[in-house]
Parts: structure tokens; sequence; C-alpha cells
């Protein structure tokens, strides 16, 4: 059998990592994708010293950064003739109503349109490495999201939670519609919740949702058990059966109804295609 390569985008620390530990033990060769290279590579030696002698690679990208998107899946085309699994793991929480490198609503930026567009530079080489995998890390913050296609990369209501919850609304959207696309391909798309997990990720939130996120942390499960749900859709022996699921643990469960929008979900491909450029 040929080696097994994995893609993780965030995967200099919390989910990211611990995902990339498990797929890595699972003898996997794995791609470590990280924003700053000195902490992506104190990451990598982290998963290396954990997951024994696996081969870990990082490469860098900043996901507010659409060209540097394009960068990251040029090299991995280059230096990889396989791409077995996708995780689309990257993620933030914008502290204010910033803007991303190309003029969008920063949150939008990384959660949504970078893994849109990153997933679709590399769909060829996974329909070439079949059976593969591709899965997004969601959240139940989609729950009450709404979405305005037509204003999709501008700044909306509600602030910077409202904008997270948008943002994953459009994780799982996306995952249906390219389950749809994907059908027959051998390429699996699925997305999940991993949980509430003591992350950095509302660190930056500043005020009191800053404020809020780290007291909470105290109740929040581990980012080692928040990655338990990634690794298991990318090393499951049989992932038919999530093909455009939302899970949550081990489990199918169903979204909010705006997530099983399907005539939504194909407005959102068709406007973030654009907006990408593809």
């Amino acid at each position: 059998m040929p080696e097994r390569v994995a893609l993780v985008t965030g995967a200099s620390a919390g989910i990211g990592i611990h995902t990339a530990i498990g797929l890595a033990s699972a003898g996997m060769h794995v791609i470590m994708a990280g924003r700053d290279p000195a902490r992506t590579e104190a990451a990598r030696r982290f998963v290396a010293d954990r997951a024994g002698a696996a081969k870990i690679e990082i490469m860098l990208a900043d996901f507010a950064s659409l060209d540097q998107v394009r960068r990251l899946a040029q090299e991995i085309l280059a230096r990889h003739d396989r791409l077995d699994v996708l995780v689309n793991n990257a993620g933030l929480l914008a502290p204010g109503p910033e803007r991303s490198q190309d003029g969008f609503e920063l949150t939008i930026a990384v959660n949504h349109l970078a893994p849109f567009l990153l997933t679709n530079l590399l769909l060829d080489r996974l329909k070439q490495s079949a059976p593969a995998r591709v899965v997004t890390v969601a959240s139940r913050a989609h729950r009450g999201a709404r979405l305005d296609v037509g204003r999709l990369g501008q700044p909306g209501e509600g602030g910077r939670v409202a904008a997270y919850g948008r943002s994953k609304l459009c994780n799982i959207l996306f995952t249906r519609e390219l389950a749809r696309r994907l059908a027959g391909s051998g390429v699996v798309a699925a997305c999940l919740h991993p949980g509430v997990v003591a992350t950095e990720l509302g660190d930056r939130g500043g005020g009191l949702v800053g404020l809020g996120w780290r007291l909470g942390k105290i109740l929040m499960i581990s980012p080692e058990k928040g990655a338990g749900t990634s690794i298991f859709l990318a090393t499951t022996p049989d992932p038919e059966r999530f093909h455009g699921a939302y899970v949550v643990g081990t489990e199918i469960t169903e979204p909010d109804a705006a997530a099983r929008d399907d005539d939504l979900a194909r407005r959102l491909w068709e406007e973030s295609a654009r907006l990408v450029g593809l």
C-alpha cells in the first residue's frame, strides 16, 4: 500500500496539533500547515516526540491571504503525488471588525473562504488518491446563525460572535454542497463539532468575550479530546455513511435548518467561488 498523506491546517496548536498526532500515530505522512514559522516548527517537534518515527513536515500559510493559500496548494501539489486526507481545521474568532489582506471580513475569510479555496485547489489530487477524505471542523456555534450570501465577506450584524457563527454555518453548507459534487468520486466529505475546547480560539476575542473564554476554560474539554472526532472521521474504516454529514462525537447529528438548505449551500458555493477567483 502507498504511504497515506494527510494535511492538517491550523496545526501549530490546539485541536490541530493533536489531530496531527493522531494521524501520524495511525501511520500517515502528515503535513502540518501553520502561520508562524517558529510555532509550527515547535509543533512539529511536539508531534514527532509523541508519534514516534512518523513522517511529519511543515508548510506555512496565513489564511488571511488567499495568495498564501494558493501558494500552499501549489507547494503540496509539487511535493506530493497523492493526498488522502485534508483536515480543514484552521480557524479564528476575530477580536473586532478586522479585514483580511483581500479585503474580506476576517472571520469569514479565514474560517470559510480560505479552506473553500484550498479544498478546491487540492480536489483533483484528492480524487486521484481516492478513497480520500475531506474533514472540516465546524461548530455548534452555527445554531441560530443567519447568512446573507449577497454580503458574504462583508461585516454583518451581531459583532464578532455572530461572525464566528456565520462562518461555522458556512462550513456545514460547504460540506453539504461539496459532498453533492463529490458523489461517486471516492472522496468523502464530512464536518463536525469538536466540543467546547480549551484552545486559544477565544483568547483574542477582546473585552467580555475574551475574558469569558479564558475564565470558562476550566469547564471545557482538552484539545486532545477535542481532536477525537477529526481523527475518527479521518481514520474510520467505514467513512461512506458520514458523507455530507455533521458529526458530533462519532454520531451523525442534525444541524440547524439553515445548514440543511440545499439552495443556500449552492448559492454559497457559487458566491464563494466568485470571491476567491475560481
